[in-house]
């Protein structure tokens, strides 16, 4: 799958980029911003490696988070999860975009935890922004960084199976 690196400072990759995906370009900057100042807030002693995440919702609402690692490796949480955890739980449930932001280059994806974390609460068609530690950025959605997903949809619901006996 190819992918494209576009600048943030560059008014035609911007304005392409927001036409796509259904934003306008103040919620594009927004992102952006939002999930590189994110970054300043992680708790990364062990991997020095910052990610700052920004979720838009459907009513205009911003929601970021910061990776927090722990000494038990497996226990840290994403900065994608950290984001959506606070978003979910203060009542908001539809969502636009997802940014996130590190400090290398070129810019990382979530991890696969986080696409399916991110699947759990997003349409197939949000897009996901990733921004490097220049402003360059790719933007996918989401049904392209987690091909095949399953999601709540595909859940029997609570209550649906036949008893075992």
């Amino acid at each position: 799958m190819a992918t494209t690196l576009s600048s943030s400072a560059n008014p035609a990759d911007v304005s392409q980029a927001c036409e796509t995906y259904s934003i306008t370009a103040a919620e594009f900057d927004a992102l952006h911003s939002r999930s590189r100042s994110a970054k300043a807030t992680a708790y990364c002693p062990y991997s020095q490696f910052r990610v700052g995440a920004s979720i838009l919702t459907h009513d205009g609402a911003y929601i970021d988070g910061a990776n927090v690692e722990n000494a038990s490796y497996p226990v840290g949480t994403c900065a994608e999860r950290v984001a959506f955890g606070k978003a979910v739980t203060e009542g908001h449930k539809k969502f636009k975009a997802v940014a996130v932001a590190t400090d290398i280059s070129p810019p990382a994806s979530p991890c696969g935890m986080c696409r399916q974390f991110i699947r759990e609460f997003c349409e197939l068609q949000t897009p996901i922004f990733m921004f490097d530690k220049d402003g360059a950025f790719v933007v996918m959605k989401l049904e392209q960084l987690l091909p095949l997903s399953f999601g709540p949809e595909a859940l029997p619901p609570p209550g649906s199976l036949p008893a075992r006996g």
